[in-house]
């Protein structure tokens, strides 16, 4: 899968606009708090990683890719943190609508973090119910596989757990290694490109209420990502860098 030109960020999602023989893959970002979401994402979507993040509103990012030697749209939806609670699995009403928006799903937690693998069952089963009859492809990603002296699940327990779920496992470390992360994602989106297009693209008088069907729990207005913040943040983490360097 090779990315084209440069990421962009979408700001209304009720009204998008994409060249017309483009496909598009809608991916949505599951899990805890801090597990890291919003860094597998800019790390997959523009190779970069930045340690800093302001806690996930939930954005939406859009990039065109080659999947297959097919030029396809990728939106790609962070979701804020899921938080545990007496009663199980708490979380905000329009990560359930971005799960039924999503055509597959990416839950995530962290080595670090046994809560967060914890979580895991539970929002399987919230998809489950969510996508009823249409379930979405679902890949189980572990991150912050580089900190293996604060690791609190075993490497055993995801493989595990996913094969109970049925679905692929995959540890990566979004600040060390891009190509791990970007094999996750591809893997997942040749999955997707090996499915038929969704009907609504077959036929021009369905996408106007077959896919306003499918926005129309969503957020009207998410909250668009500061790419120029970002990129501030990236050079801050470069400048740091060097100065160690040189210190040393």
């Amino acid at each position: 899968m090779r990315l084209i030109q440069n990421m962009t960020t979408i700001a209304e999602c009720a009204a998008p606009e994409y060249p017309a023989h483009n496909r598009v893959m809608k991916i949505a970002v599951v899990g805890g708090s801090g597990v890291g979401k919003t860094a597998l994402v800019v790390r997959f979507l523009t190779r970069r990683f930045i340690g800093d993040y302001e806690r996930n509103a939930g954005n939406l990012y859009s990039r065109e890719v080659q999947v297959d030697g097919e030029q396809v749209t990728i939106q790609v939806q962070d979701t804020p943190g899921a938080e545990m609670t007496d009663n199980g699995v708490s979380l905000p009403d329009h990560v359930s609508c971005s799960i039924q928006w999503a055509d597959a799903v990416v839950l995530v937690y962290s080595v670090t973090d046994r809560r967060s693998f914890d979580q895991i069952q539970q929002l399987h089963q919230l998809v489950t119910r969510t996508g009823g009859a249409n379930v979405p492809p679902v890949i189980l990603l572990a991150n912050k596989a580089d900190l293996v002296h604060l690791r609190r699940v075993d490497s055993q327990q995801g493989p595990l757990l996913a094969g109970t779920l049925g679905c692929s496992f995959y540890e990566v470390s979004a600040s060390e290694d891009y190509s791990q992360v970007h094999g996750a994602f591809h893997r997942l989106c040749g999955q997707l490109a090996k499915q038929p297009p969704p009907a609504s693209s077959s036929s021009n008088n369905s996408v106007g209420a077959t896919t306003e069907k499918r926005r129309s729990p969503l957020i009207p207005r998410p909250k668009s990502p500061n790419m120029q913040d970002l990129k501030r943040r990236f050079k801050q983490a470069l400048s740091a860098k060097v100065r160690t360097v040189t210190s040393v």
